[in-house]
């Protein structure tokens, strides 16, 4: 069971190993990189490709650890006993599954998505340790000690907002999805639009790693906003030339909201093109 990529999702060489690598050590696979550089998509190529069901637990700041396990809904059983609903007698019925619990009991061996890890509080991947170590964990409510039937593949992403722990980190295998060059570029966008005209492709990409180039930027545009980018030229049937217009108030590529999202970067990309262009 290898991981290579699939037909929607180009995979590198060296990410490839390193899913497989972490499938073969039974260690949650750490992903970093970008955003937009596919970690989340990264997950649901491999369910698809692999054969194996989904269970995706997206972090929030306010996020709690115990949550992926399991809630035990209060508010509720006290509604049900004032209302005399006998369901109130077996506190089972207010036992909400998290997604690891999902992941555990699946009757086949499951992928898991731990996505955005560094949004939560700093404790949040320690409160994880054993459960992610031994694949068990206990319901106190109930008395259950819940097993994985099957140790999932868990893959967890992180925009490195904040350092993780060493001591998760030592359960992890890690790797840094690194911003695709021109070429690798090119293959991800065939993907997605087959058969665009390589005139416009070359343009565009000229024009989207020069903006990535300038010093300063708030916000480089990723690979997502390209490919957003290059659906609205081809809908708007924007020529290749436009994109690299010589006119005078014309130093930024048409459709840019797709690209620079904020004052700032515009000002300063603006800046920067007249300023090339004057050197020639």
């Amino acid at each position: 069971m290898k991981f290579t990529g699939t037909d929607s999702y180009v995979a590198t060489d060296d990410l490839n190993l390193a899913v497989n690598a972490a499938i073969t050590l039974g260690r949650p696979l750490l992903i970093k990189g970008e955003p937009g550089t596919g970690k989340t998509m990264l997950a649901e190529e491999v369910a698809r490709a692999l054969g194996m069901p989904l269970f995706q637990w997206h972090i929030k700041s306010t996020t709690k650890a115990h949550q992926g396990l399991y809630e035990y809904d209060a508010v509720s059983r006290l509604r049900d006993s004032q209302l005399g609903d006998e369901r109130v007698h077996d506190i089972s019925n207010y036992i909400v599954k998290g997604k690891l619990w999902e992941a555990f009991e699946s009757e086949q061996r499951a992928v898991l998505l731990i996505d955005e890890v560094d949004k939560a509080d700093i404790e949040f991947p320690n409160d994880l340790l054993q459960e992610l170590d031994r694949m068990e964990f206990y319901v106190y409510e109930t008395r259950q000690l819940i097993r994985a039937k099957h140790r999932p593949v868990i893959i967890i992403t992180s925009n490195n907002e904040k350092e993780l722990p060493d001591a998760f980190l030592r359960r992890c295998f890690f790797h840094y999805i690194r911003f695709p060059d021109a070429g690798t570029m090119a293959q991800i966008v065939e993907v997605h639009y087959p058969g665009i005209k390589q005139n416009l492709l070359r343009a565009a990409l000229e024009t989207f790693f020069g903006i990535r180039e300038v010093p300063g930027l708030k916000k480089k545009p990723s690979t997502s906003e390209l490919l957003d980018w290059l659906k609205l030229l081809v809908a708007e049937d924007i020529p290749p030339e436009a994109l690299h217009s010589k006119q005078p108030g014309k130093a930024i590529p048409p459709l840019h909201g797709a690209l620079l999202k904020n004052e700032q970067d515009l000002g300063l990309f603006e800046k920067f093109a007249r300023k090339a262009r004057s050197a020639f």
